[in-house]
This record gives C-alpha cells, structure tokens and sequence, in this order.
C-alpha cells in the first residue's frame, strides 16, 4: 500500500458518516470498500479464529479470514479495528498482511490464546464464503460462533461444520475439514489489548 492510496483510505475513514460507539465504520459506501480492495497473492483459502481464555479455557470469540477476490475479515460482534479499514456489516474490508497481524496481536495476549486453523479452497469456493459474509449483515452479541458456523455449512467442502453458539465447538468441527493447518499464538503481552485500538498507526 503506497501512500497516496494510504491517504486516500485515511480521508475515506475519515468522511464515514455511520460509525459505531467503539469508532468501528459500520456502514462503510461502496467508495470506501473499492477503494481498498486488496487480493492476497497466496492460494484463495479460508481461516478461522478461535479465542479461548488461558484463564478458565472459555470459548471467547471467533473471525473468519477469507482470502477470495479480496480478503477480508467477518469478524461479527468483534471488538477490534482499524481506523483506515472501512467496514460494513461486520465484514472489514482491505485486510493486508499487515492488517491481519495486528488482528492476532490484539488478540493474542497473558489471557488469551488464539488458535488460527488455515485451510486452502478453490476460488468458487473462496468467493462464495466472500458473497455469504458480504450478505449476511451485522451480528448481536455472543453470536460470533453462530453466525460463522452457520455460513461455512453452507459452503462445500465444510460439511463437518455444524452450526453452534460455541467457538470452541466451532473449532473442532473446523479441524475436521480435510487440508487443515493448525497453530497456536499466545503472547505474553498484558492485558491491555484496548489500548492498542487508541495508538493506531498507518497500515
């Protein structure tokens, strides 16, 4: 991302007319979502999040990566942004590399682990998962896991998802789709991860 197109994304975010209390854009214009578009060069693939407390092992969150003629975040009822990023339906759009580290650090700290299970699928695949997040519209709370699941049963290939209120349930029946890659971040930073959504940076 140079800077001119930095700029432009920074003024874009900037003219957002309907924004969240948190500061999140949640109705980000057609103009704003273009005008960040951004395509991983790797295989179309999907990946999914799963938070769970080091605390009590409690299921906390989850997000879905998906890598398609964009990549993008559904990350429904989530509490993370990024102040140059549009968003619109709790689909967070322009997720560069850059982007999608400073997703898992927030999210990864002394009391939350994050297990991030990746798998490649073919681009019709890749761009249905994209269409279902696009369409799906705005989450309530504590219904991360639900709505996910309930997306990725409708997409081929992800037969073993069934749908769930439950992130870490969630993660087991991910972990049975053939072709899985599996790691686990945990830092040691505090917690204090909100503070990291007031000292944002340029992406």
């Amino acid at each position: 991302m140079n800077l001119d197109r930095r700029t432009l994304i920074a003024g874009l975010a900037a003219s957002t007319v309907l924004t969240g209390c948190s500061g999140k854009e949640v109705g980000a214009s057609d103009e704003a979502i273009a005008a960040v578009a951004y395509r991983d060069p790797g295989p179309t693939r999907i990946t999914l999040y799963t938070m769970v407390s080091t605390q009590n092992d409690e299921g906390l969150h989850s997000g879905l990566l998906i890598s398609a003629s964009q990549q993008v975040l559904f990350d429904p009822a989530g509490s993370w942004y990024h102040q140059s990023l549009p968003e619109r339906g709790d689909v967070i759009f322009g997720m560069i590399p850059q982007a999608v580290e400073f997703y898992e650090d927030f999210h990864a700290r002394e009391t939350v682990k994050v297990t991030i299970q990746e798998v490649e699928v073919s681009p019709e695949v890749a761009e249905m998962a994209l269409a279902l997040a696009r369409a799906n519209g705005p989450v309530g709370p504590s219904f991360c896991a639900s709505s996910i699941s309930n997306l990725l049963s409708q997409v081929p290939g992800f037969e073993a998802v069934k749908p769930t209120m439950f992130p870490k349930k969630l993660r087991e029946y991910f972990a049975q789709v053939p072709g899985v890659k599996t790691r686990v971040r945990w830092d040691v930073d505090p917690d204090t991860h909100k503070e990291l959504l007031g000292r944002q940076g340029d992406l």
